[in-house]
């Protein structure tokens, strides 16, 4: 799996698997972290999705970063490029990365 801007190496085969949730969770659209940091929440567009890569170790990632937490969430950017988010981590559920299956490319 890798970055759709930067094509960035985010995670080896085999290492998440699919997760659909229950319900549908809204997400920020993409965009680099400057930009976020310039909007306010009510500002920033949201997606809605429900289909995830589910990744239960954070050391299995090959190159991720991680905002500051927001709403109990603490989004996942890719760490070169800074583009983002393209999953979330519920830190009521430390243990759960979902990475939006829509977000990423794959080889």
């Amino acid at each position: 799996i890798r970055c759709i801007r930067c094509n960035s190496f985010i995670l080896q085969s085999n290492v998440a698997i699919y997760k659909k949730l229950d319900t549908e969770v809204d997400i920020p659209s993409m965009r680099q972290k400057k930009d976020l940091t310039q909007k306010s929440l009510n500002e920033i567009e949201i997606e809605k999705t429900s289909d995830f890569w589910l990744v239960s170790d954070m050391l299995e990632f090959e190159n991720i970063g991680f905002t500051n937490t927001v709403d109990n969430k603490k989004y996942l950017i890719c760490a070169d490029c800074e583009i983002g988010p393209i999953g979330f981590q519920n830190l009521q559920k430390p243990n759960e990365f979902l990475v939006c299956m829509n977000r990423v490319k794959y080889d």
